[in-house]
């Protein structure tokens, strides 16, 4: 029986740790008795002293720092909530033209294990919403939604939805010749068919040039702003991986990183902590001139053969911006046959290249695209069968008012 006065902690901590293991942490029933002892060793002090406690026992990767501190932020009540509660319920007057702000990324997940088990009198509100969401089908919904803003069901599902895209069957033709109706005559296999007819009759034999799928080299931004759009397409990645496509993928944030042998494992999620293993910079910084540097001399004379395609997701929001930066997509470009940008930033209407490495970078691609949903990763995977129809990356530059470009 608790003692009078006691408090209430280990079972807080207890349901914390449900809450992270639902949003997609792999916690188990011991990370309830590490958080516990813990916190006890290190006494409750400030607000911030138990956050890096529990931090250093229940995060294991850089990937779930974010959602431990939306979880933490909801879940350890704030010293503003009161105010904001009631702020939320006094009367405000609607202004309609004022534009809505984006959820965090990851707060979907987050929301959707904090408040998993609903109270029963609202159960039925519950269903009247969920009802009036499925008059669009369940799979158009999961299209449309946002990589950041997705449950982790809807993670799930979309995964399984990858797997299901094909990629189109772009043969291009390389230098090796092959037997085949071309015009270059096979002079070895000449000879050996008129050796086998005594010389009498001579069937001359010719070789044609090979033709093979071309490799795909992806470029995948890993910092803050990137870090969830990326790690899905890293997962598209190894289900194109699994179809027999050559696919090369590098990480990038502070420094380049190789995750190609790391994404060859067969099962997605263990390939993706592999490769989360490997990658030191993830949520970081970004540097993208100097990666660029570093794949241009080490890298790109390996992997930028056979009419190569070079797939860069990235913000384009580089922190230090000069020549360097221009002159590396430039040498990237004439490397690989085609240079397709993914931009998340895309999703926005009022999306404009006023950011100075969009500005140094635009120039010196072949297409720009968005990449934030499955139905953006469907047209990419339409588009790379034919020639682009995106229309001129320049055109981004030219739209900007004068004086800004």
């Amino acid at each position: 029986m608790r003692a009078e006065g006691a408090g209430r902690l280990s079972e807080n901590i207890a349901y914390f740790v449900r809450c992270l293991r639902e949003a997609g942490l792999p916690l188990g029933p011991a990370a309830v008795l590490e958080a516990a002892a813990a916190v006890e060793a290190a006494g409750l002090g400030a607000r911030d002293d138990l956050y890096w406690t529990l931090h250093s026992v229940l995060v294991k990767r850089h990937e779930h720092s974010l959602i431990f501190r939306q979880a933490f932020d909801i879940f350890w009540r704030r010293r503003s909530l009161t105010e904001k509660m009631i702020a939320m319920m006094s009367p405000v007057a609607i202004d309609r033209n004022r534009p809505k702000n984006k959820p965090e990324a990851g707060s979907q997940r987050v929301a959707d294990a904090m408040f998993k088990q609903q109270p029963k009198e609202r159960e039925e509100e519950r269903l009247v919403e969920f009802d009036a969401r499925l008059t669009i089908s369940e799979r158009e919904v999961l299209k449309s939604r946002d990589f950041a803003q997705m449950s982790a069901a809807e993670v799930a599902l979309a995964k399984r939805e990858m797997a299901r895209l094909r990629l189109p069957l772009d043969l291009v033709a390389t230098r090796r010749l092959v037997p085949g109706p071309g015009r270059v005559v096979d002079l070895a296999r000449t000879l050996r068919a008129a050796m086998r007819n005594g010389g009498d009759l001579v069937d001359i034999r010719f070789r044609e040039p090979a033709q093979t799928h071309p490799p795909i080299v992806a470029l995948c931004d890993i910092s803050g702003s990137m870090a969830d759009y990326s790690r899905l397409f890293l997962h598209f990645l190894h289900a194109v991986s699994e179809q027999g496509r050559r696919v090369h993928a590098f990480t990038f944030a502070t420094r380049l990183t190789n995750i190609t042998r790391a994404l060859r494992t067969r099962d997605p999620d263990e390939a993706l902590e592999h490769s989360a293993k490997l990658v030191k910079d993830w949520d970081g910084g970004t540097r993208i001139a100097h990666c660029l540097e570093r794949f241009n001399k080490d890298w790109s004379r390996r992997v930028l053969g056979q009419g190569a395609i070079v797939l860069m997701i990235t913000d384009g929001l580089e922190r230090v911006v000069d020549d360097g930066l221009a002159h590396e997509m430039d040498r990237l470009q004439r490397s690989c046959r085609r240079l397709v940008w993914l931009n998340p930033l895309l999703r926005f209407e009022a999306f404009e290249a006023r950011a100075a490495g969009i500005k140094a970078m635009l120039p010196h691609v072949d297409e720009f695209r968005t990449i934030h949903n499955l139905r953006s990763m469907g047209d990419l995977v339409r588009a790379l069968a034919r020639p682009s129809s995106a229309g001129d990356p320049k055109a981004w530059l030219k739209a900007l008012p004068k004086g800004s470009a």
